[in-house]
């Protein structure tokens, strides 16, 4: 299992990504999911891996020399020569069709799925920076203002910090603090995705970056990261006001306490049973 994570903002682009890919209690393996494809002041690309992780390691090789051709006298699309990003994707799409051709019929004789999720984002000189979640079958979609990040692997508990804090105007220092609460909450919740991590910073028409960690048990910011969001987290969860009973209200006996104690609805069944 992994977790993976990539924000799409006015300012820039955020990429994080967890390493574990085994779990068990005498078993754990740690494999890089971030690859970073970079040509000073022309392009910057980032892909994050998640799912079988022999197939997204032979897409990764792969990708670096696939060409894609829509007519045979065609030169051939890469990741290097790629006009916009979406070509990129594209190009994308064919190195994992590529590999399904050459190693989905074994696999699945083996009784494995060919599974593998994958964020590529980034900026190619001439248009803005992109972000594309790509899925096994080679087919994509593209970030949008109203959906500004994309997850992959284990998703679920990292995913309603992001909704409550991301938007296109938030600023990229913020957006990096909110993508390691996200992988906090992932890392506490499941034992399947683990450290170190690999986070890239990377600011609009820069098409480059020096913003590059890789973040162990004892990087201190994420250390005091963790500590303070649980800290934060119980000190609001204790402020908010228990619900009390309140013996006056029989027919709907448990009450808020607060300046103006309101009844909740009444919710009934069929049989008029209160629930």
């Amino acid at each position: 299992m992994t977790y993976c994570v990539a924000i799409k903002l006015n300012a820039g682009l955020v990429f994080l990504s967890d390493s574990r890919t085994n779990a068990g209690l005498d078993q754990i393996s740690t494999f890089r999911k971030m690859i970073v494809y970079e040509k000073p002041d022309d392009r910057f690309m980032v892909l994050l891996s998640a799912g079988n992780l022999s197939i997204s390691q032979s897409i990764r090789e792969i990708l670096q020399i696939e060409k894609l051709k829509d007519h045979e006298a065609d030169e051939g699309i890469t990741i290097w020569n790629a006009k916009s990003m979406f070509d990129a994707a594209r190009v994308l799409g064919s190195a994992i069709r590529r590999v399904h051709e050459r190693d989905a019929a074994a696999l699945k004789q083996a009784g494995v799925d060919f599974n593998v999720s994958l964020v590529f984002g980034g900026q190619i000189k001439g248009e803005g920076m992109r972000l594309f979640q790509v899925y096994s079958a080679g087919n994509f979609i593209e970030a949008t203002p109203e959906t500004p990040y994309f997850q992959v692997g284990e998703s679920k508990y990292g995913k309603p910090v992001l909704d409550r804090v991301i938007t296109p105007e938030t600023p990229l220092d913020e957006a990096a603090k909110c993508a390691l609460v996200s992988m906090d909450s992932t890392l506490k919740s499941n034992l399947s995705v683990g450290l170190p991590l690999d986070m890239v910073i990377y600011d609009a028409n820069a098409f480059h970056t020096d913003k590059v960690v890789c973040i162990d048990e004892n990087n201190p910011y994420f250390r005091m990261l963790h500590s303070s969001w649980g800290q934060k987290l119980r000190e609001v969860f204790d402020s908010i006001e228990d619900p009390m009973w309140n013996g006056e209200q029989t027919e709907v006996p448990l009450m808020l306490h607060s300046s103006r104690s309101l009844p909740l609805k009444k919710i009934s069944t069929p049989d008029e049973k209160l629930i």
